[in-house]
């Protein structure tokens, strides 16, 4: 950090990962002490502010994440990545989980950075997940001893193609609660207050995961983010569901106090039989022949306008796992096969996983999928000094 008139300047680089969009800063450049830290992180991203208007923030929880790399704290790691998820509408930095989308730019920002060695074309990094405490297996194509940017792979949710980056979630069972089904069922019933008796499937897998049927909250589970945002009764059930399961993986205390305590985890998924709908982003037809099951998921009190990777990793483990909500949507011909294609609201994501039953638990083999990445600038981002002195506060 140094001094700049009346700022001060931290060096960072905006990066795109899969469909999100953040900072990546070095560990070194932000304070040490943990509250000045999240001070410091919340001015850089202009929170709490709904529209973001004095930080790079976007004003969306997509656009509002940061990305902070470091050496490895493991020695069977190249690099340590810590995540964190910036409210936009709460002094709060949420540290509890991984987003699998800005785990994409963690390998190419590693590459440029020099902290890990090129190898033409390919490069494996072994990344230190440490919200999760687990490894990310990335696999960056390498062009000119930088990671490649142009390529032929298309993800939904982004415009054009580029380089495909393979990542393998494989050690990601259990990183946020300890097992892989929290409450060691395959289907819990739940108590839900102002809701009544409702199924859920609970799976910790990249991120944990509430699962419930769309049918079960009466809608079809196909709805566009902005249907689904504006219906307040809906998001009130939701919320209460999410934060019952929350309170009884130990997040909160109440289930009241999940909004703010635990905004970011558990995700809650809306899941459905494969139908027919409209991509809100490109007007095209998702036919329910190109899909396993649809799926809408809330982070952040919020639908998620495509599909985070993480949820596409826990979403995937489901589905191999018999009797969970998930597993039960599927066809017969859907769950012989280890690719499970979900159905979003922009579009599909495809996940590769093999689930193995291990006496009366299932052991996580292998989760692996694609995105792509792109540096898009780097610089200074200029922090007033005020955030620095604590009477200001």
């Amino acid at each position: 950090m140094e001094y700049f008139e009346e700022q001060k300047r931290i060096w960072a680089v905006l990066m795109r990962g899969g469909t999100s969009r953040g900072l990546y800063v070095m560990r070194g450049a932000l304070p040490a002490d943990p509250t000045l830290r999240d001070r410091v992180i919340l001015r850089m991203y202009g929170s709490p502010d709904i529209r973001q208007i004095d930080g790079i923030g976007g004003a969306d929880s997509l656009t509002s994440k940061l990305a902070i790399i470091g050496p490895p704290t493991r020695r069977d790691a190249d690099v340590d990545y810590t995540f964190a998820q910036v409210s936009i509408t709460a002094a709060k930095v949420d540290y509890a989980g991984n987003c699998g989308n800005m785990s994409a730019g963690v390998g190419p920002f590693a590459i440029d950075q020099g902290l890990v060695d090129p190898v033409e074309p390919f490069t494996t990094i072994r990344i230190h997940q440490t919200n999760t405490r687990s490894i990310i297996i990335a696999t960056v194509p390498v062009i000119h001893g930088k990671a490649a940017i142009a390529g032929d792979y298309h993800i939904d949710g982004v415009p054009g193609t580029g380089a495909r980056i393979d990542l393998d979630f494989a050690d990601a069972a259990g990183g946020v609660t300890g097992k892989l089904l929290p409450t060691g069922n395959v289907l819990d019933r739940l108590n839900v207050p102002g809701i009544g008796i409702l199924d859920a499937s609970i799976v910790d897998a990249g991120n944990p995961c509430v699962f419930v049927r769309a049918s079960d909250l009466g809608i079809k589970g196909s709805e566009t983010p902005a249907v689904i945002d504006g219906n307040l009764d809906l998001n009130d059930r939701l919320e209460r569901i999410r934060g019952m399961v929350a309170a009884q993986l130990g997040f909160v205390e109440r289930w009241s106090d999940a909004a703010q305590a635990s905004p970011y985890v558990p995700f809650i998924v809306l899941v459905s039989p494969p139908t027919d709908y409209t991509d809100f982003v490109t007007g095209q037809t998702i036919r329910a022949t190109q899909v396993d099951l649809v799926a809408r998921l809330l982070f952040m009190l919020k639908m998620h306008k495509t599909y985070p990777v993480t949820g596409t990793v826990c979403t995937g483990v489901a589905a191999k796992i018999p009797g969970t909500l998930v597993h039960d949507l599927l066809s017969f011909e859907s769950r012989t096969q280890s690719s499970v294609s979900i159905g979003h609201p922009a579009g599909i994501i495809t996940i590769d996983t093999i689930v193995e039953k291990n006496d009366a638990d299932f052991k996580l083999v292998r989760a692996t999928l694609s995105r792509t990445a792109r540096r898009i600038m780097e610089g200074y981002v200029f922090i007033p000094w005020s955030t620095w002195d604590e009477t200001k506060h």
